[in-house]
């Protein structure tokens, strides 16, 4: 039955329209003629759940089967919350506002560490018992997938099943499992030892985990014959087939990326070693310009978005992206929809792009260089030199462009001062350019930002191994940094270190700091990832309170043999690739692109053997 939202109630908190539904687009169906009713969580709020591209692409697929009844879910922010508690309503759908604790399958997507904390609130919320061995016949079956899945050992205790990779194809598996369970009145853990026969599916409760005397991870054993070992992740190896809504849900009120999203490709062939998302989508497979084009009108038309944004790893790898970029720019000019390029490599072409898509008001140009030296640059193997950059902002600052944003990371392996420091002369240098450029065509304001974030190792990285610099450190690193930056048109902004510090431990956790989460929340932590709401003390009392070092996790050198939570999840990407690529980065050697030279990194075997001709 669906919960009574009064008017009262909406009208005493912050943007009602977050709870409110009813969208256009939003998928209306009898739930009285459904057999699978599937609750799409986000733990974040309905303006950042809403962007997110995985979301849209699952909601409208699951919906096309008339078998099946997706609903969303968003985590009601801290006002609406004390309502729903002060009222006893429990947390429910948009689409019909029925419980969540009524439908079959609650689905959480992990897009970043930080979130975990909401996940056990929704649950909470919803009525259902946190632990998935609490859980009883009936309930509902509470599943996780995205890229934080990767090592999913921290949320093990409290997740039925993980989807391991992309979700398109064994999502409908499960579903299709658990409808024939359904029909012979199967047991909850009847289902869950079946659906642990498909590829990409991890059912945590198993498998058994063991430690050795030192703390150290030692194995991953499963309890029963017919339980994979290995957990191999899905793929969607033609993504020119590939299920891709030609409608989607238009908010009422403003989100975070309010536009049509066309995505490009998937995976990266660039090989940066800090960056986990070039390493968990190998390999690279492309959409065509043409399928690009026809998805794009359609969505045009049936959602009257103005904007449309090109989303990838790096847009400029694309190999059609002149193609696409001319026609879009073509078909899309007469109908007064813009343009937005994310992660372009600037060129005279990708320039003269911009130029046609902000002909009244040129927004900033963002590149992000990640450090401040070549030498580290090749460490990191970003591939970019400082003359890519200077040629870049002398392009743009001829094109009249006058805002550039510079992204860098802290505490990268190997780091020293003179790396740091180079980041402050890049942006003096890229302020020295602007005023090389004649005054009658250069904008007349120049703001350079330089933001820091602070390196996290994250699994599936040859940085996996390494450790992260105290908070202490890295703090004496902004400090440094701040100290040396003396232009006035230069402004720096940094990261919380502390939220760094946290997103490692559970990047890099394994099953016993899922204790302090369920502490922490027990606490009050839920969106730590917003600044207002975070609190290292209480995050520092959880770890205290549990009898765990989060420095353990955090701040440690790993040795080459040690076994990982992670090491039952297969990606494609081997192991001894990874270690190889790590000992390159302290010799300073560089890996070229996927497209230059294959480095054998193993992701070619779910391609039949080949990534590139």
């Amino acid at each position: 039955m669906a919960v009574n939202l009064s008017d009262a109630i909406l009208e005493s908190v912050e943007k009602p329209s977050r709870y409110t539904g009813n969208e256009w687009n939003s998928i209306e169906k009898n739930p009285d003629n459904i057999d699978i009713r599937f609750a799409f969580c986000f733990p974040d709020t309905y303006e950042v759940g809403m962007s997110h591209l995985g979301m849209r692409i699952l909601y409208h697929l699951l919906n096309e089967r008339p078998d099946i009844y997706c609903e969303r879910v968003f985590a009601p922010w801290v006002d609406m919350e004390q309502k729903m508690r002060e009222n006893n309503i429990p947390l429910f759908t948009l689409e019909t506002k029925d419980p969540v604790k009524d439908f079959d399958f609650v689905g959480f997507t992990l897009q970043y560490e930080m979130s975990y904390t909401n996940i056990l609130n929704m649950l909470d919320l919803a009525g259902i018992p946190l632990l998935s061995s609490d859980r009883q016949e009936g309930q509902p079956i509470v599943c996780a997938g995205g890229p934080c899945a990767v090592n999913p050992e921290p949320l093990a205790d409290f997740i039925d099943f993980f989807v391991i990779g992309e979700g398109e194809e064994v999502t409908f598996e499960v579903l299709d499992v658990y409808k024939k369970c359904k029909r012979e009145h199967a047991a909850r853990h009847e289902f869950l030892k079946r659906i642990a026969g498909l590829e990409g599916i991890y059912v945590p409760s198993l498998y058994t985990a063991e430690y050795n005397e030192d703390g150290t991870f030692k194995k991953l054993t499963p309890k029963a014959g017919g339980v994979p070992g290995k957990i191999r992740k899905r793929i969607i190896k033609d993504l020119e087939k590939v299920y891709y809504p030609e409608k989607i849900v238009v908010p009422y009120t403003g989100i975070v990326h309010d536009r049509i999203t066309l995505e490009l490709f998937r995976g990266c062939i660039r090989g940066c070693r800090f960056c986990q998302a070039g390493f968990i989508y190998r390999p690279v497979r492309e959409k065509s310009a043409q399928k690009l084009l026809d998805i794009s009108k359609k969505l045009e038309e049936s959602t009257g978005y103005e904007e449309i944004s090109l989303a990838s790893l790096s847009t400029s790898d694309y190999t059609e992206f002149k193609k696409l970029s001319e026609e879009l720019l073509n078909e899309m000019e007469s109908r007064k929809v813009d343009l937005s390029l994310p992660s372009l490599r600037v060129d005279s072409f990708s320039l003269d792009l911009m130029e046609k898509t902000q002909k009244v008001r040129k927004s900033g140009l963002t590149f992000a260089p990640e450090a401040g030296t070549q030498r580290l640059r090749d460490v990191i193997n970003k591939g970019v030199t400082e003359e890519d950059l200077l040629n870049s902002v002398r392009l743009a600052f001829a094109g009249g462009w006058g805002s550039v944003k510079l992204y860098f990371m802290i505490g990268l392996p190997s780091e020293n001062e003179e790396d740091i420091e180079g980041i402050a002369k890049l942006g003096e240098m890229v302020v020295q350019e602007y005023s090389k450029t004649p005054k009658d065509v250069r904008n007349k304001k120049l703001n350079v930002t330089i933001s820091t974030s602070s390196f996290v190792p994250k699994p599936f990285t040859p940085f996996q191994w390494e450790p992260q610099d105290s908070i202490d450190e890295l703090r004496r690193k902004q400090r440094y940094l701040n100290n040396r930056i003396k232009s006035r048109y230069i402004t720096y902004n940094w990261h919380d270190p502390e939220l760094s510090f946290l997103e490692a431990v559970f990047a890099r956790g394994d099953r016993r700091t899922g204790q302090v989460l369920l502490k922490a929340w027990e606490k009050g932590c839920k969106f730590d990832s917003w600044s207002e709401r975070f609190s290292f003390d209480k995050w520092m009392e959880a770890f205290s309170e549990c009898g765990i070092d989060p420095a353990f996790y955090a701040n440690r050198k790993r040795s080459d043999d040690e076994v990982f939570p992670w090491d039952h999840i297969d990606l494609g990407v081997a192991r001894r690739f990874l270690l190889n690529e790590n000992k390159k980065a302290w010799k300073g050697q560089t890996t070229p692109n996927c497209r230059v030279n294959c480095s054998g990194c193993g992701a070619a075997v779910f391609n039949g053997g080949i990534c590139f001709e």
